[in-house]
């Protein structure tokens, strides 16, 4: 027999909204790194699964992500046919205009496939410079 009920984390994914709470020390610089290593979404050309590390590292301002929220938003993309450089923006451009950091750069690490190692990264530096991740 299918089962048409969605699973409790189906849920949680379908209606999570990204939570930004007030940062507890807004005066003092200091740097937040966060690694996501179950990330995936769907070649927008195969259909199939692209598997994913996100990095983000971000000195907050006067907010920061609440983890859980982040989580399920990461997660709300594993269904989404997307390429590698549109959501690694996508997820930097959400964060930039929600948090409005002092510094953010999100990393997509994404695992190699027909022997193509794919890394996007995209900073809030005015250049970007190679660096060995």
């Amino acid at each position: 027999m299918l089962h048409f009920l969605m699973k409790y984390g189906e849920k949680a994914i379908k209606k999570s909204v990204l939570e930004i709470w007030d940062n507890p020390h807004p005066g003092r610089d200091y740097e937040i790194n966060i690694s996501f290593s179950e990330f995936t979404c769907l070649c927008p050309r195969s259909g199939y699964p692209d598997f994913a590390t996100i990095k983000i590292n971000y000195v907050p301002d006067k907010k920061i992500v609440e983890l859980k929220s982040l989580k399920l938003y990461l997660n709300s993309f594993r269904n989404v046919y997307v390429s590698h450089e549109e959501v690694t923006n996508k997820i930097y451009s959400e964060l930039k205009k929600r948090l409005k950091p002092r510094f953010l750069e999100v990393i997509g690490d994404f695992n190699p496939r027909g022997n193509v190692k794919t890394l996007v990264r995209v900073c809030s530096d005015s250049k970007l410079t190679t660096r060995n991740y």
